[in-house]
C-alpha cells in the first residue's frame, strides 16, 4: 500500500513538472509570435491609434494568433504552474482577451472605414462609443465601465472639493478673501535660481525621511532641471530619464506647486517607482507590456503622502496638491461625458467652471485634451484611488500589525501590472 501511495505522488509530481515544463514552452512561443505581430504601441490620440491600424490580412493574422492562444491556455490549470508562471498565464490571458476586443473593432472599422477620420472627438466616429468602452478599460488597466467612472469622478469631485473647504476655513478667510488671496504675489516666483532651489530643499526633506514609508531607500541618481521643451510647456512639470523637469518659461513658478509636483514627478512617485521596477526580475512575457493604470496611479498616490514626509508645511503648500487634484477629478466626469454621453464643449464648461474656482483659463485647453486623448486622464485619479482603498482595507484588517512600508512593496515590487493583479499580491496572504 505504502508503494502504491509513492509511485501515485511520483505520478501527480511528474505531471505537474510535465505542465510547468509545457507551460514554459507555450510562454517562450507566446513571447515570439506576439513580439512577431509588431503590434502598434498604445496612442494617446484615437486619430493617430485609427491611423495606425494594419490591413485587413495583418488584422487577421492578430486575430488568429490570439485566438490560438486562447484555446492553448485553456489546457493549463493555474494550481500546476510556479507563481511566476501564474503571473505569466494571468497576463497571457488578460491580453489575449483586451487583444480580441480591439481587433473586433478594428475589423469592422475597416469594413466600414470612413474617407477621413472625425477629430470631433471619439464619439462622431463610426462605433464610437465601443471604441471608447475599450479603451477605457485598455488605459486604467481594470474591467470598468463608462457609468462606473462617472460615478466614481463625481464622488472624487466632492471629496476634492471638501479638503479645499477645509484649507479655506482653516485660514479663517472668506471665499472672497481666500480666492483672492491665492494670486497674491508672495505666492510667485519669478528667479529661475530661487525656483531651482526650492525643489532641492523640498528633495532633501523628501529624502530625509523616505525611511519611515519605504523599506527601499537607495535610488538611482535624481536630477533637478529647468525644463525646455515648448511642447510640454503646458504642464508644471515632468519627468524622463532619471531627471526631473520643472517648467518655467514666460510666467512665474507657483510655489504652491513645488511639493505636490516634486512627489508626484520625481520621489516617491515616478523616479521612485522606476528606480524600484527596473530593479525587479520580471519574465520575458511581462516585459511586454507596461500598465498606466499603475504608473500614473502611483504618481497621483504619492501625493497623498506630503505630509508624512515632512513637505506641506502650510496650508497653502498642502493646498497647492488639492488645486491639481481638483483638476484632475473633474476631467475623469467630463471624460466620459464628452466621449461616451456626448457632451457639448459648453456643458462642459459649465460643469468645469460649476466645480473649479479660478483656473478658467486652462478649461478650453483640457476640454481640447480630452477629446484628443479619450480615457487617458481616467488612470491618474482611478489608480489613485484603488491604492488608497487598497491601504484603507489591509489598515482594517491588520490593525496595529499594518506596516506601510510592507504595503508599498506590495505595490511596486512586481513590475508593472494590471490594477486586479497588483491587488492580488496586495492582499495576498504570505505562505
Amino acid at each position: 500500500m505504502k508503494k502504491i501511495f509513492t509511485c501515485i505522488i511520483l505520478m501527480l509530481t511528474f505531471t505537474i513538472a510535465d505542465a510547468q515544463q509545457k507551460f514554459s514552452d507555450f510562454s517562450k512561443d507566446f513571447v515570439n509570435g506576439y513580439n512577431a505581430l509588431k503590434l502598434p504601441q498604445l496612442e494617446l490620440s484615437y486619430v493617430s491609434g485609427l491611423q495606425h491600424i494594419g490591413s485587413i490580412e495583418n488584422v487577421q493574422k492578430q486575430e488568429d494568433f490570439f485566438e490560438s492562444v486562447k484555446l492553448k491556455i485553456a489546457a493549463f490549470k493555474p494550481t500546476d504552474l510556479t507563481p511566476e508562471q501564474k503571473t505569466d498565464y494571468q497576463l497571457i490571458s488578460y491580453e489575449t482577451n483586451l487583444n480580441l476586443e480591439r481587433i473586433a473593432l478594428e475589423k469592422q472599422w475597416l469594413k466600414n472605414k470612413p474617407d477621413t477620420i472625425s477629430k470631433k472627438g471619439i464619439i462622431t466616429i463610426p462605433n464610437g462609443k465601443a471604441w471608447y468602452v475599450y479603451l477605457l478599460k485598455r488605459w486604467v488597466n481594470d474591467q470598468v465601465t463608462p457609468d462606473q467612472v462617472y460615478q466614481f469622478g463625481l464622488s472624487e469631485v466632492e471629496r476634492v472639493k471638501s479638503h479645499i473647504e477645509a484649507i479655506r476655513k482653516a485660514t479663517g478667510l472668506s471665499e472672497v478673501e481666500f480666492y483672492k488671496h491665492l494670486n497674491d504675489p508672495s505666492f510667485f516666483i519669478s528667479d529661475p535660481a530661487e525656483v531651482q532651489q526650492s525643489f532641492e530643499r523640498t528633495k532633501a526633506v523628501v529624502y530625509s525621511n523616505l525611511h519611515k514609508l519605504f523599506s527601499q531607500t537607495k535610488l538611482s541618481d535624481l536630477k533637478i532641471e529647468r525644463g525646455e521643451s515648448k511642447q510640454l510647456a503646458q504642464t508644471p512639470g515632468y519627468y524622463d530619464d532619471n531627471t526631473f523637469y520643472y517648467n518655467l518659461f514666460d510666467k512665474p513658478y507657483n510655489k504652491r506647486q513645488v511639493d505636490w509636483l516634486f512627489i508626484h514627478e520625481a520621489v516617491p512617485g515616478h523616479h521612485y517607482q522606476f528606480s524600484i521596477v527596473s530593479g525587479t526580475k520580471v519574465s520575458a512575457v511581462q516585459n511586454l507590456f507596461y500598465y498606466m493604470g499603475l504608473a500614473e496611479g502611483w504618481g497621483a498616490y504619492a501625493e497623498e503622502l506630503g505630509k508624512e514626509l515632512g513637505v506641506y508645511k502650510t496650508p497653502y503648500d498642502e493646498l497647492g496638491k488639492w488645486e491639481w487634484d481638483i483638476v484632475r477629478s473633474v476631467r475623469v466626469p467630463l471624460d466620459v461625458g464628452l466621449n461616451y454621453y456626448g457632451w457639448t464643449d459648453q456643458q462642459a464648461l459649465e460643469f468645469w467652471k460649476k466645480n473649479i474656482r479660478g483656473q478658467d483659463d486652462i478649461a478650453m485647453r483640457e476640454i481640447a485634451r480630452i477629446r484628443r486623448w479619450p480615457a487617458q486622464v481616467v488612470t491618474y485619479k482611478y489608480g489613485a484611488l484603488q491604492i488608497l482603498h487598497w491601504r484603507a482595507q489591509l489598515q482594517k484588517q491588520q490593525g496595529k500589525a499594518f506596516d506601510i512600508r510592507e504595503f508599498h512593496n506590495r505595490v511596486l515590487n512586481h513590475g508593472s501590472l494590471p490594477l486586479f493583479m497588483v491587488k492580488e499580491n496586495v492582499f495576498k496572504v504570505p505562505d
